[in-house]
């Protein structure tokens, strides 16, 4: 089969899946609560992509701003004995995340459904000893997965108010900090003293197993 031929057939074979998704819906929703500290999600939703099946997909991301865990403690773990400055801190999450959805009716409710889907977790410490010369981040990337349900109640046409609960699971997980690593799953580099991963995440309020109730407005493009 020539080079054109294979085009012809994915097109066509392109077209054929698309076709029933013409008249899919497009939708945007920018929602707030708490998951694992202040959240702020923006959302984007495709629903009734396939004729007669209730199922959607829906990708996001989310900026949480969080208590980075026990400054002391994190000194210790991660760079030194030292207990000398006084201790600031601040801590965010950027969270990716992507969903199919299995829609159901619910009384006069729009677009009740049950997700999951992967997570994709960003977390960053960031801690400060004023006056003993200490300042340094403790990260962590995890992949994790979701589950959660959701519900919108039209207000207009287009617009709704949208709500969701979920939990996100991130089962394996790592964190680095100054020149030295924990592994959930792994033994650590260069820890200091004694220190193991137990110590590491107890410290660190990084996402492991994380709730969350989100409330906000959904937009019908």
């Amino acid at each position: 089969m020539s080079f054109t031929s294979r085009c012809g057939v994915c097109l066509a074979f392109l077209f054929s899946w698309w076709g029933p998704a013409r008249a899919a819906n497009y939708e945007v929703a920018g929602l707030t609560g708490y998951k694992h500290g202040f959240e702020l999600q923006a959302q984007g939703t495709v629903t009734e992509v396939f004729k007669n099946q209730p199922i959607g997909f829906a990708l996001g991301i989310g900026y949480t701003f969080v208590d980075p865990g026990d400054a002391l403690a994190a000194r210790q773990i991660f760079v030194n004995d030292a207990t000398d400055g006084t201790p600031e801190k601040d801590g965010h999450v950027v969270d990716l995340r992507a969903d199919v959805i299995f829609f159901f009716k619910f009384f006069d409710l729009k677009q009740v459904g049950i997700f999951f889907g992967p997570r994709y977790s960003m977390f960053t410490g960031h801690f400060r000893y004023v006056g003993g010369n200490e300042d340094f981040l403790v990260t962590a990337n995890d992949w994790g997965v979701g589950i959660g349900l959701r519900g919108m109640k039209a207000l207009s046409p287009r617009l709704g108010l949208v709500g969701a609960i979920g939990v996100d699971w991130f089962p394996v997980s790592s964190l680095y900090g100054h020149d030295t690593t924990y592994f959930s799953n792994a033994p650590p580099i260069n820890p200091k003293g004694t220190y193991t991963w137990s110590d590491a995440s107890g410290a660190i309020n990084s996402p492991r197993f994380t709730p969350s109730i989100l409330l906000g407005l959904n937009w019908r493009t």
